[in-house]
């Protein structure tokens, strides 16, 4: 057998919107288009076949599947940059920039109905070793402000590291953080100031100099009785949930 072609057919809900997202934030071109059915094409890349769920086309038994437990990944070069030029895009990064041990480097995508899309990137040989210490000055570009609290970003994914994310949290007297969760557990030292802090339905004042942990997926909310500041520290792959709904969002300042 001699493979001349190799096209990975996929069965969604709605072909146009994840043609839109192939087309528009990965690089591929519509070959070929019909009712329920799109063809994409990229050189470099396997083709794309979108097959709308329910459609003729497919054998009975399978016309109510639709793609799901599966990752399309893409090895890249310059991951860093796809990476930047995607966020800049506005693109849905469900996992953000991270190294393995082994020496792979890679982030995800997830496509209006549920593809999800890894970018890969390994390490050669012939790759320069990182350096034994990398050093992060916070930067305008890295600050987050909401109506509770004004994040910096210091360690990330995008900015060198491969394991933990930090920032630092100012808050003014008065101002008080959502209600919500965060898959990861975190690491507070509070540095100036006093929070008070109500974890699944336990409230706790905590000094300057004193540390609190918060456990994964425990509901919080954070007020600042006085003016505060603090240091986290958490993984970088944490996401936050707000309770009743089972949407989660990335923190912009720990990628």
């Amino acid at each position: 057998m001699r493979v001349t072609a190799s096209t990975l057919s996929l069965t969604v809900a709605d072909v146009d919107s994840s043609s839109d997202f192939f087309c528009t934030h990965l690089g591929y071109r519509v070959a070929m288009a019909d009712t329920g059915f799109v063809s994409l094409t990229r050189e470099d890349a396997a083709d794309l076949v979108l097959l709308r769920r329910g459609t003729e086309v497919l054998p009975p038994e399978q016309r109510d599947q639709q793609a799901a437990g599966l990752i399309l990944a893409l090895t890249v070069t310059g991951i860093e940059d796809e990476d930047r030029r995607l966020r800049a895009a506005g693109a849905p990064i469900t996992m953000p920039l991270r190294e393995e041990p082994w020496g792979e480097r890679l982030f995800q995508l997830t496509d209006p109905n549920g593809v999800v899309v890894q970018l890969v990137q390994w390490a050669t040989p012939e790759a320069s070793p990182r350096p034994s210490i990398h050093v992060i000055s916070p930067t305008d570009e890295n600050v987050t402000e909401s109506p509770g609290a004004r994040m910096t970003g210091l360690a990330a994914p995008s900015r060198g590291s491969t394991e933990l994310s930090t920032w630092t949290v100012v808050m003014k007297a008065g101002q008080s953080g959502p209600e919500h969760a965060i898959s990861r557990e975190q690491v507070w030292t509070v540095t100036a100031g006093a929070l008070e802090v109500t974890c699944d339905g336990s409230t706790e004042k905590v000094m300057a100099g004193q540390t609190f942990i918060l456990p994964p997926g425990a509901v919080r909310r954070i007020n600042a009785p006085q003016a505060a500041e603090a240091l986290v520290a958490m993984r970088s792959d944490g996401v936050a949930s707000v309770p009743g709904t089972e949407d989660t969002r990335a923190l912009p300042w720990a990628q």
